[in-house]
């Protein structure tokens, strides 16, 4: 019971640094990268596709993003549903190929996109606490139920405790990465 109470409480941790991760990538920096479209939906007859279906997107240089729809019809479109992702982005069509340039970031803009990637970092931290509470409060009901010793909920507690400051310390890492990410110009 102990150690299945330990791999889950430890994968949920995982999960939700790896949620944080897949939020921060959405949070762009002044250059680009392709991932930063990879949640753009297009309408493809009738029903909405990933613009990785439907196009392929490469990068120009480092301020600008290539997109090539694999059908002429689908540019339009395509070109549409960048623009309407809201994420700041103003495509231009050259023929059959979408330019993407990344728009500068100011330094106002830059200082508000570090408050929403501390943010987000501060809601996995908590996600992460909740996960310890869960998981301890588990050990005190079997404590209860005695089912385990002290000695085992007393190591156990020392053990998820670990887990949690391995995580919290993870997610700093990120958000000082990301942070940095940001303020390079």
């Amino acid at each position: 019971m102990i150690s299945e109470l330990k791999k889950t409480t430890e994968a949920k941790m995982q999960k939700s640094i790896e949620a944080l991760k897949l939020d921060l990538a959405k949070v762009r920096t002044g250059r680009a990268h392709t991932g930063i479209l990879d949640h753009v939906t297009v309408d493809y007859y009738g029903s909405p596709v990933p613009i990785s279906q439907v196009a392929n997107v490469t990068l120009i240089d480092s301020r600008t993003l290539g997109v090539q729809p694999w059908e002429k019809p689908m540019v339009g479109k395509v070109e549409k549903a960048i623009r309407d992702a809201d994420l700041g982005l103003n495509p231009a069509s050259q023929g059959e190929i979408i330019r993407v340039p990344m728009p500068a970031l100011t330094e106002e803009r830059r200082k508000e996109l570090i408050k929403v990637v501390k943010g987000e970092g501060e809601g996995t931290k908590v996600a992460v606490r909740n996960l310890r509470r869960d998981a301890n409060a588990s050990l005190k009901d079997a404590l209860k139920a005695k089912t385990i010793s002290e000695d085992d909920e007393r190591r156990t507690q020392d053990e998820i405790q670990k887990l949690t400051d391995k995580a919290v310390i993870e997610i700093d890492k990120l958000l000082a990465q990301k942070e940095q990410e940001l303020m390079q110009i």
